[in-house]
């Protein structure tokens, strides 16, 4: 027969500790908004820290860089030294060997062929608006720190942004948490890549706060300058403009954004002599081709599935993204069977960056997080209004429960 055994009383250890944690448990409860918003900060700057002293050397800062300097290099083979030349000044040995040798493949051919390389710049060209503002600060500094640059401003906008966001929602105790999620959203990484997503990232994160806020010029202005950072992003302006106009919801910022953009879209893509579509997708997710010029595979749905089939397990078993995303999902329909739900506006907005990620990875399947980085955020500081309710209604509750005497009956 199983008995309990007698309760020991507790020693001076366990009464040290229990003292412990009930201060630190009633100093946070009370300082909770300034410790988050300076844990968030810290993190921030340390993220940029690491972005201008530890970058990621990856090939595609050659192709960005000959982008950037078109202009002043006509010529191929001079604007492939060019290129090359400026890696090879900005980086270690070690990380240029890896970017121009990797045992006789695409990295080596297109080390030794300038009109190779120079039949890809079609598919960096697009991102028009990162091409730009390396072209202008490489004029005052090195073409690589111009990159960094570009990656520092971007991480601390990202920052201040989002901070300005849990701010105006009452809720900068929830920083850390939204700490906790860029991590698994692999914002550290974003931050040491040379490439334009973070800063699409940071403006697409300015653009939804404008709406959230009724901001509709800033909306219209941000959204489109992250389209022209990365004009993939027309995916989820397509989708959040269909779903503005079915649910009848007037926001002309997000909608003057989305036509700007389509507008904008093939007219940047002829001018950048974008490949297309099916050819990118095959040079991206089905294999490297070494000359894009003239390039047109026929459209093979066997392919196509392949490749989908392919990035999907690399998503859920390599990157972050899907988890981000199913815990967003969880925490929505939670907080909404609790009662806490998003008003209109939002839930509008949150059902646009779900759909936006799905839509995005159905047309252009590739597993790699940086993708998607711009659509993972957003949700959970849309959901932290309701999740801000739902902690005020638990700490109403509890002090109601102290408040009843014992012995008393109802």
């Amino acid at each position: 027969m199983l008995t309990k055994s007698p309760a020991n009383p507790p020693n001076a250890l366990d009464r040290l500790t229990a003292a412990g944690l009930a201060w630190g448990e009633g100093a946070y409860a009370k300082w909770a908004a300034p410790i988050g918003a300076v844990a968030f900060s810290l993190y921030i700057l340390l993220t940029a820290m690491t972005a201008w002293i530890m970058p990621d050397a990856n090939w595609d800062m050659l192709p960005y860089i000959a982008i950037a300097e078109e202009g002043a290099y006509p010529d191929p083979q001079a604007l492939h030294d060019y290129a090359y030349n400026s890696v090879k000044a900005g980086v270690s040995a070690g990380d240029y060997r890896k970017l121009t040798d990797d045992g006789g493949g695409f990295r080596n051919h297109m080390t030794e062929n300038a009109a190779d390389f120079h039949s890809l710049l079609g598919m960096y060209r697009i991102k028009f608006l990162y091409a730009e503002i390396l072209s202008g600060l490489s004029h005052v500094v090195s073409p690589v720190d111009a990159m960094r640059l570009v990656q520092v401003f971007s991480v601390l906008l990202f920052g201040a942004i989002t901070l300005a966001w849990l701010r105006s929602e009452g809720a900068l105790a929830l920083a850390p948490v939204a700490g906790a999620i860029l991590i698994m959203a692999e914002f550290g990484d974003a931050a040491r890549a040379s490439t334009p997503d973070l800063l699409c990232s940071a403006l697409f994160l300015g653009g939804l706060f404008a709406y959230v806020r009724k901001r509709e010029t800033a909306t219209a202005i941000l959204l489109f300058l992250a389209f022209m950072a990365r004009p993939d992003n027309i995916v989820f302006l397509a989708i959040f403009a269909v779903l503005l106009i079915a649910f009848r919801h007037r926001a002309w910022g997000a909608l003057a954004g989305f036509a700007a953009s389509f507008v904008a879209y093939f007219a940047i893509s002829r001018w950048a002599q974008h490949p297309g579509w099916w050819p990118h997708l095959w040079f991206s997710s089905i294999e490297q081709h070494y000359n894009m010029d003239g390039f047109e595979p026929p459209f093979s749905v066997a392919a196509y599935l392949r490749a989908f089939a392919v990035s999907v397990v690399r998503a859920v078993n390599i990157d972050g993204w899907v988890g981000v995303c199913v815990l967003a999902l969880a925490g929505w329909y939670g907080l909404d069977r609790a009662g806490f739900r998003l008003d209109r506006r939002a839930g509008i907005l949150l059902a646009a960056l779900v759909l936006g990620v799905l839509a995005k990875f159905a047309v252009f399947p590739i597993h790699d997080t940086r993708i998607y980085f711009p659509n993972l955020l957003p949700p959970f500081l849309l959901l932290a209004a309701p999740l801000m309710a739902l902690w005020a209604s638990v700490s109403r509750s509890g002090d109601e429960a102290l408040q009843v005497v014992p012995g008393d009956t109802p």
